[in-house]
């Protein structure tokens, strides 16, 4: 599938971060956009920007995906209207830092829901709508966290080795069918990502530890062009990181993370 193929594509969590960076550049390669967050103020704004600066269509679904009714009304608000989605990014997703017991329990639910539910929910209906047309393109955010344990983030390091495990899946299962299916895995990357999960700021890490949101982005769209099933964005450092289960003793490695990701 090539990129100047797509025509329309939809990015869930698009008011910051790695979404709203996927929304900027494909909105300046002309593909019209369904945005998806909870803040309409910031989707508007955005939509405005994007519209005058490229001339696309931007649809805005202000909606918070962690509901029960979410995927049903996103998929509707776009399929209702006879509208057909050619990339569908699934973004929107949330970590939450500290000891399993001690973190909320509703918190932890809602990661549950919106990194793996929703995720399933809006691939299996973008899915179904895409094999018929033999064409399309879904990207399924997971995260370096999916491929080992990580002590203070396990709900989230267990989410993220679903969605890598059930996207390699999906793309083994659709090599003929004309749709496209990539897990993107990045590393830190540029965003809000640990102040919503509330780490310390000793772990944040000084800007330049960071991957650029734009690099992460425009690799992504590399990769799906090439049809990787699986991307590890942010370099050397990273692929060592993913690489190492393979080598050492689970024991070994969960145990090594809990030193480094401890809270002080």
């Amino acid at each position: 599938m090539q990129l100047n193929s797509i025509k329309k594509a939809l990015v869930t969590g698009a008011s910051s971060g790695i979404g709203e960076t996927f929304a900027r550049e494909l909105a300046s390669r002309k593909v019209d956009l369904v945005l998806v967050a909870r803040s309409r103020d910031q989707l508007d704004r955005l939509a405005s920007e994007l519209q005058g600066q490229h001339g696309i269509q931007v649809q805005v679904i202000a909606k918070d995906l962690t509901e029960p009714d979410a995927t049903p009304v996103v998929f509707d608000a776009v399929a209702g209207g006879g509208e057909t989605v050619d990339l569908l990014i699934n973004n929107a997703g949330f970590g939450d830092y500290g000891p399993f017991e001690t973190r909320s329990l509703d918190k932890q639910m809602q990661m549950v829901q919106l990194n793996i539910g929703v995720l399933v929910g809006l691939t299996y209906r973008f899915l179904s709508a895409m094999k018929p047309r033999n064409r399309g393109a879904i990207v399924n955010v997971s995260s370096i966290a999916a491929y080992q344990p990580l002590p203070y983030l396990s709900v989230y390091s267990a989410s993220k080795a679903f969605v890598l495990n059930f996207t390699e899946a999906l793309w083994a299962e659709n090599q003929d069918s004309g749709v496209r299916i990539l897990a993107l895995c990045p590393g830190p990357t540029e965003s809000n990502f640990f102040d919503a999960a509330e780490f310390p700021a000793s772990f944040r890490g000084a800007g330049n530890s960071l991957t650029p949101a734009e690099e992460v982005v425009k690799d992504t769209l590399a990769a799906l062009e090439k049809d990787f099933s699986t991307l590890v964005t942010g370099g050397l450092s990273n692929q060592i990181i993913v690489n190492l289960p393979r080598l050492l003793p689970r024991d070994t490695i969960v145990g090594l993370v809990e030193k480094q990701f401890r809270p002080n």
